[in-house]
């Protein structure tokens, strides 16, 4: 692999451009952490009732959808969030996981999985009475990122 760091005086923006003969595992492994040591974008907006929430993605333990509304919950509430699962996918930081058709965990959150071989597993998070449910198919994902 060849890296190359080109210097231009008036970029706006950094940008790092990945040139790859295809996209593995070791491609996203790279892009995942470039993500995670980029600057944080500005939060999302948190929506209760009346008001408008702002605070900082640390706080959230998991985003749930049901139905046709996003939740994201932090470890004593949740709020609605106006986003669909698949675009929360592409701005979260690599921290955050998919581990159902309906829900992402934020792994620095978790405290235990409570294993099921035969249908979903348990999540247990730090400070919290909530739980949330890994289905088996995305178990070994998140194992993966919970290890490394």
């Amino acid at each position: 692999m060849k890296t190359r760091i080109e210097i231009i005086d008036n970029c706006d923006e950094d940008e790092v451009i990945i040139r790859c003969r295809e996209v593995n595992s070791h491609i996203q492994k790279i892009q995942k952490m470039l993500m995670t040591e980029a600057p944080q974008s500005p939060g999302l907006t948190f929506f209760k009732d009346d008001k408008e929430y702002y605070f900082p993605l640390q706080n959230i333990l998991f985003f749930e959808t049901t139905g046709d509304t996003m939740y994201a919950h932090t470890a004593a509430d949740a709020f609605r969030i106006k986003f669909r699962l698949y675009e929360l996918e592409k701005l979260l930081p690599a921290a955050f996981v998919r581990i159902s058709k309906s829900n992402i965990v934020n792994t620095k959150h978790i405290l235990a999985i409570q294993r099921n071989l035969t249908s979903s597993s348990l999540i247990q998070f730090y400070k919290s009475h909530k739980q949330i449910y890994v289905s088996r198919h995305y178990y070994k994902t998140l194992r993966e990122q919970l290890v490394h």
